[in-house]
């Protein structure tokens, strides 16, 4: 049975903001779904995780950051027919505790860069991501904070 495929998958997201702006991956051309698309860290719930402690491994996973969630942003639905795929996620305002962001899982991502708000609409985004920006450029109308 497949995550996401076989029934309804359930994922976590990190906003994680810095210095007035949003981390954001591009997917791998190697990647399951969304290749090529730029998108926030996170991925799916294991048996047993909380939110909070699935966040945290797969930003870790991803990125090699230590993460702190400091408020939920939206939860979704993210409806694939194209992929054949349906995750319900929850995304979470985050920080950085510790660490740079890098690239420790080449086989999913291509690349990892800071983004403003303006600068993150100009790309080639996931819808989930897509999603999460406008809610972020609601929530900060005079751009992302510098610090949280």
């Amino acid at each position: 049975m497949i995550k996401g495929v076989d029934y309804i998958g359930i994922g976590v997201g990190a906003a994680i903001i810095r210095d007035g702006k949003l981390l954001i991956q591009k997917r791998s051309q190697n990647a399951r779904t969304e290749k090529g698309k730029w998108e926030i860290p996170g991925g799916g719930i294991e048996y047993g995780e909380t939110q909070e402690q699935a966040l945290k491994r797969e930003v870790k996973e991803e990125t090699c950051l230590e993460i702190e969630l400091i408020e939920l942003l939206n939860v979704s639905d993210h409806i694939s027919r194209k992929d054949n795929q349906h995750w319900i996620a929850a995304v979470y305002v985050c920080k950085i505790l510790s660490g740079e962001p890098q690239i420790s899982e080449p086989h999913k991502c291509d690349d990892v860069k800071w983004f403003s708000i303006e600068e993150a609409k100009e790309l080639d985004l996931a819808p989930i991501t897509r999603e999460d920006i406008a809610i972020l450029e609601k929530k900060y109308p005079k751009g992302l904070p510098l610090e949280l």
